[in-house]
């Protein structure tokens, strides 16, 4: 309801016309109808009090640095920009390696660089080791699986499942003859374009994706089944969803969200799917199960689940199974297949360096054999292209969000308990003091004077401490393969000129993407 005409209608009368009309006229024209609106201002003002005082109540003393905070904005305003992480690196500039911001309410420290990332993942492992609480999370796997539990629901399982991993080959010649044989089914693939240029994202997926099925659903899946196509349709979409102005919003106000409807509810109606398609295939594993032999994660998981049985507070339980499968399948597809569709991207843009990998391919291999992990010692340049692909891409530039399990005294610092950790992997993988052109893709950031193999202590794609990925030794496995058969079998060429493809990156909520490109693979 507007006031202001009945306002100025009242100020435009004469002290003549307000005493004929009289003080009842007045009350009723403007009193009557201002109730209603100052009802409304005052609490909207009561409102915003509280949320000054509970702002300015919630800051502590002796924090990191950081832009101004805003009630419900938090330091949204300074965090324009490109990406995320392009925000943040330009905060960085002005309050060095550690400062706050606020995501909403939401208090947040980044740390930035080598140096300060590794006294935090390593040197402090235990007070940075909890995962950040987030709202979608919360909302989705509810602090189940491996990924974003904590506490002893985390130690437990992922324990289990770095031990059922290994078991089942992680490692060993099981899993790489596993690899081996999927890479048969790509290339065969591969052999079908006869050439033609093709887009190579949704077969590198389905390719790496049904590794780790084998481990975790014990079988493989054809690259047309189209239940495991909508599956990883699914993933797919989810990832995109993130970076949606709703699902964003809903970050940062769930409270609120939760109640509404909206386009962000469609990514928690994908995660249930995705639910009930692992509760399918935990259904199949229980009706074969031979307790005696167990054929993958699914059926270690279920054995334990009888054994523990008569405990209530066993963590062993169906929603723990079905979120660390989830986590399992996404992890052990998404991170891989985006960093060799980006390697193949990069080695077109770079043709001198694709040819220099044939030939240490064809000088240790050979053309009849398929590579193995044993080659890998024997093939430096090989290796140093690889490692510089994963430092380059930077594929996870933000890190996967902690939290800190006490208050923590951090850099001349007081951290408190719960407070969100940012470790930005993309200032450790780009650090300036450890790598001598970081912004340049070089794999002689990976080599020594003499050509030879040389490590580096800021490689952690993979992060670092408590909370590094658990699939690392896997990732690592099918990268050297992958890349290592497809450059064996076939030339790379691409539609357009070298010097024309554009290796700049496409940001998606906490992950780097390739932008959509085709190639043409010529057999040699």
């Amino acid at each position: 309801m507007c006031v202001t005409p009945v306002y100025f209608r009242f100020l435009t009368l004469s002290p003549k016309e307000v005493g004929e009309r009289g003080p009842r006229w007045a009350r009723r024209e403007w009193g009557e109808k201002m109730e209603p609106w100052l009802g409304v201002s005052w609490a909207l003002g009561i409102l915003l009090l509280l949320l000054l005082l509970c702002w300015k109540k919630d800051h502590p003393r002796n924090l990191p640095p950081g832009p101004p905070s805003w009630p419900l904005l938090g330091s949204l305003l300074h965090l324009k920009g490109p990406s995320l992480l392009h925000s943040l690196l330009k905060l960085r500039e002005q309050y060095g390696n550690v400062f706050t911001i606020y995501v909403g309410s939401q208090r947040a420290v980044v740390l930035c660089g080598y140096q300060t990332v590794k006294a935090a993942l390593v040197d402090q492992a235990e007070e940075f080791g909890a995962r950040a609480e987030l709202p979608l999370v919360e909302k989705t796997s509810k602090g189940h699986g491996i990924f974003f539990s904590n506490g002893e629901n985390w130690r437990q399982i992922r324990r289990f499942a770095l031990t059922t991993l290994r078991n089942f080959g992680m490692g060993k010649r099981s899993i790489e003859e596993r690899i081996q044989e999927e890479i048969k089914f790509l290339m065969e693939e591969f052999r079908k374009t006869q050439g033609s240029p093709f887009d190579p994202t949704f077969v590198l997926r389905r390719s790496v994706s049904n590794i780790i099925c084998s481990v975790v659903f014990g079988e493989r899946f054809q690259y047309d089944n189209s239940e495991f196509q909508a599956l990883l349709y699914l993933f797919q979409q989810n990832a995109r969803r993130v970076d949606t102005i709703w699902v964003q919003l809903y970050g940062l106000f769930p409270q609120v969200l939760k109640h509404l409807p909206g386009p962000h509810n469609r990514l928690f109606e994908n995660y249930e799917e995705q639910k009930r398609y692992a509760a399918r295939m935990v259904q199949k594993h229980e009706d074969t199960l031979d307790p005696a032999s167990p054929r993958d994660y699914i059926d270690t998981f279920l054995i334990r689940m009888q054994q523990d049985s008569g405990n209530p507070s066993t963590i062993f339980h169906q929603e723990n199974l079905i979120v660390s499968t989830l986590d399992l399948f996404f992890a052990g597809t998404e991170t891989v297949s985006n960093t060799l569709r980006y390697g193949l991207l990069i080695l077109l843009k770079y043709p001198e360096i694709t040819e220099r990998i044939q030939e240490e391919i064809d000088q240790i291999v050979g053309p009849n054999r398929a590579p193995a992990m044993e080659d890998r010692l024997k093939m430096p340049y090989t290796d140093a292209v690889i490692h510089e692909m994963q430092r380059f891409i930077d594929i996870i530039p933000l890190g996967v969000p902690h939290s800190v399990t006490c208050d923590t005294e951090f850099a001349g610092y007081t951290i408190p308990k719960g407070t969100f950790v940012f470790l930005l992997l993309n200032s450790v993988l780009h650090d300036p003091t450890q790598f001598e052109a970081p912004e340049t893709f070089d794999p002689g950031h990976f080599l020594d004077d003499k050509g030879k193999f040389k490590k580096a202590a800021a490689f952690i794609p993979f992060s670092a401490g408590k909370r590094s990925c658990p699939g690392e030794g896997l990732a690592r496995m099918e990268l050297f393969l992958y890349l290592s058969t497809m450059l064996q079998k076939f030339a790379l060429t691409s539609p357009i000129a070298s010097e024309e493809i554009d290796i700049t990156p496409e940001y998606s909520g906490f992950g780097k993407a390739p932008c959509l490109y085709q190639l043409c693979l010529i057999p040699r």
